[in-house]
This record gives structure tokens, sequence and C-alpha cells, in this order.
């Protein structure tokens, strides 16, 4: 992918931040109870390391801190988004690692116990960022870690903030992670949005084979 496609996907998020207000995005969630559900059923410990992918604003790790996490790391393309979220929590946020990084791009020494991924992978549609983000997952978890993902099923959008988005059912989900995660558990849920339409997501649990 070439570099003015990078700055073109920054650039986007950017413009989305900037000037669309928290509550007028698709994916406002004030309580994520699946992600929440699905992080708590996967973890071992608070002091678990935690990572969410694409994370923004979303409200999902104040919910963790309120659950007692103390490891938590949110990523995101967007600095906007980040500021906001920092804003937000006040001096809260300084228990947050912050990343501001497109995920294709990402590399760390760190390794984490659970990566959670709310329609972020879902924007990936091109073979290249879709193998590095493979590539970055694999990196980046930990012996017996978890990756909790969730995107558009294919009963869900085909769009979401004007791009083009990949559906994904589990079993596709399966077939891309599959190899040397194994799945351990899955569901397919609704989303209603703030303008009072449905998004149907799949969302499913992977552990990191030995």
């Amino acid at each position: 992918m070439s570099t003015e496609n990078q700055f073109d996907r920054k650039q986007h998020w950017e413009h989305i931040y900037k000037t669309k207000p928290l509550h007028e995005v698709s994916w406002y969630q004030p309580t994520p109870e699946a992600s929440l559900r699905l992080i708590i059923n996967a973890s071992k410990s608070k002091s678990d390391r935690i990572i969410d992918v694409g994370g923004g604003d979303s409200f999902l790790v104040d919910h963790l801190l309120d659950e007692g996490y103390t490891n938590l790391t949110v990523l995101d393309i967007s600095k906007a988004a980040i500021e906001r979220a920092k804003e937000r929590l006040g001096s809260k946020s300084d228990q947050i690692n912050w990343i501001v990084s497109d995920i294709t791009q990402f590399s760390s020494d760190a390794q984490y116990d659970i990566w959670h991924d709310r329609a972020a992978f879902h924007f990936l549609t091109e073979p290249y960022d879709v193998n590095r983000y493979q590539r970055t997952l694999h990196q980046h978890l930990s012996k017996n870690g978890h990756f909790i993902v969730g995107t558009f099923s294919e009963n869900g959008p085909k769009k979401c903030s004007g791009i083009n988005i990949s559906q994904y059912s589990i079993e596709a989900l399966k077939n891309m992670f599959g190899g040397t995660l194994e799945l351990e558990d899955s569901c397919i849920l609704d989303h209603e949005t703030p303008f009072n339409t449905i998004q149907n997501f799949s969302f499913a649990t992977f552990k990191k084979r030995e």
C-alpha cells in the first residue's frame, strides 16, 4: 500500500473525530456490553495486559478502569480521537497507555494478554493490510493470549463512515484467524446506532495456540 493511501486513511479518521460529536457516530455505545463480557470472560487477572485496537474515544476503557483493570492500552490511528478520550477521562487518563498509530504500521516490544478490536479490522479491505494486521496480531499476542474481534456480519452494513468495509461471518473469522488461533466463543449481535438503525455484528474470541 502506498504512503499516500496510508496518509489518506489517517486523514479520513482525523476529519471524522474533529467534526462529529461523540453521540453522532454510528459506533457510539455508552456501555459496550458485549466487549466487556468477552474481555472479562477471557481475562485471568485484573493486571492482564489489554489493548483496545481502534479504540478511539470509546467508553470501553472507562468501564475497564471501573472493573479494576490496571494495564490498559488504547491504540487508534486518530490523534483527535485519543485526545477526546483523554479529555473525557481527565486525571484517569494517566492510567492508560495511549498509542497513535495505524495498526498495520504498529510495532512494539510489548505483548498483550488480550487484544480487543471492535469495528477496526473490518475497515481493512486490501489483502496487504489484512496480512499486516495478522502478522502484527501474532507478533504482539502473548502465549495463551486472547484475541477478541467484532466485525460487521454478512447481514450488516457494507459501508461505514462513507468507506467500504469487509463483512465477516463467524465461519469467515475462523477461516481468517484459525490457523494459529483457536476459536473459543462467538456470537451474533445487533447494535442499535444513535440514528435508530441496526447494525449486525459477528463477535469471536480466539485463544493463541501453544
